[in-house]
């Protein structure tokens, strides 16, 4: 038997070749973000930890997404998007195949787009690419990425509009249904966002609701399988104890000034675990966070920023955070980079044991790394990211 090998190239030529009368087009791509990683104050021991890292400036990922002209102005669009840890080789997001993206939709210059699968919320698609977070990553998140600033959370079943640009403005809408027999708006997910570009200056705000199925229990063990929503848990001791809420409600905004080879944005959120006679916890817990960046572009193939956080959260417990962020990445090409980065963490006052429940001294935890250390954390990770 002869073997037939197929580049990526190929493929997409087949695909366009096949249905060539209609205008279609298929891409493949993918990325691979790997580094060395340093963790100071891992564990509450105080122990350090070397290993290797995967998914800081990018999601190591692999996908493909295509479009057909069905004439008119009228396109059908799709995109299919898994994420993988190249240390191992196993599948990211709950195991799922495609567990970052996967939708189908129609898109129009005049009308927008409307798409429907599992997809990431406004507030990632508009809030977030004016954030540090943006540019360098995980470090550069909130403590424990309780807002969802590092795009922890992806929705399923989800209804999303994206409007055409008019005169700098975009707006979009997203719903997802929870799909619950006999309980109409159980595990469903809304959000809503909008933006305005003027040349140099940016800013976009939104806001983010997700709801926990209560089922046939008395007190929620966690989120729910059942919710459309991934949840903003990333095994920290942040927020874990919050996994039984009722819902998640975020409100983001962020605006970004460009000036010569200087970028400098703020943003503030608020992010809400509001509880119920189901959860875990009797009052809800408020999270806080205001951010700030500050880009340098030293070269066109080095750039360097330096962030800075503040989370206070009030409610159940009150615990303060403050986080300062340092990056750097060079392009060796227009495919591949590497970068160095690192933050430093202190938190102060109380919070709730993840595991047992119980109020205890806050523990730092740098972006949405998920290691809950002591009272202060600092990492380091030196990577290379190639796209392809």
């Amino acid at each position: 038997m002869k073997r037939i090998a197929l580049t990526g190239l190929s493929l997409a030529l087949l695909g366009v070749a096949g249905v060539a009368h209609a205008q279609s087009s298929v891409t493949l791509y993918g990325v691979i973000d790997e580094s060395i990683q340093y963790v100071h104050n891992a564990n509450p021991a105080g122990d350090s930890q070397w290993g290797l890292y995967q998914g800081n400036l990018s999601g190591s990922r692999w996908g493909m997404k295509g479009s057909e002209d069905l004439g008119g102005g009228l396109k059908a669009i799709f995109q299919l998007e898994n994420g993988f840890d190249p240390n191992n080789g196993r599948l990211g997001q709950g195991n799922r195949m495609f567990g970052r993206q996967a939708y189908v939709g129609l898109s129009h210059d005049a009308w927008g787009t409307f798409t429907v699968g599992r997809q990431y919320d406004p507030l990632v698609d508009m809030v977030q690419g004016l954030t540090g977070d943006n540019y360098f990553g995980s470090a550069f998140a909130t403590a424990g990425d309780v807002d969802n600033n590092d795009n922890s959370s992806r929705t399923s079943n989800a209804l999303k509009y994206v409007s055409p640009v008019f005169a700098g403005f975009q707006f979009e809408g997203m719903y997802a249904m929870g799909g619950i027999a006999g309980q109409t708006g159980a595990g469903q997910t809304w959000s809503a966002a909008a933006s305005y570009n003027n040349g140099p200056f940016s800013i976009a705000g939104g806001y983010f609701a997700a709801s926990n199925p209560a089922g046939n229990v008395v007190t929620r063990t966690g989120w729910s399988s059942s919710a459309t929503s991934d949840g903003t848990f990333d095994g920290s001791n942040i927020n874990a104890a919050y996994a039984s809420a009722k819902s998640i409600n975020i409100a983001r905004v962020a605006a970004q000034y460009v000036t010569g080879p200087f970028t400098f944005g703020l943003n503030y959120s608020n992010a809400q675990y509001k509880s119920d006679a189901q959860s875990g916890f009797a009052s809800s817990e408020k999270f806080n966070t205001g951010q700030g960046f500050l880009n340098y572009q030293a070269t066109p193939a080095m750039l360097v920023g330096v962030g800075y956080s503040y989370t206070k959260s009030t409610g159940d417990t009150g615990a303060t955070y403050h986080q300062v962020s340092l990056g750097a990445d060079y392009s060796l090409s227009k495919r591949t980079d590497i970068y160095l980065v690192g933050a430093w963490q202190h938190a102060s006052g109380t919070t709730r044991d993840g595991s047992t429940g119980a109020i205890v001294d806050a523990q730092a935890s740098i972006g949405s790394y998920g290691y809950g250390g002591k009272s202060s954390q600092e990492l380091v990770n030196l990577g290379l990211r190639h796209r392809f």
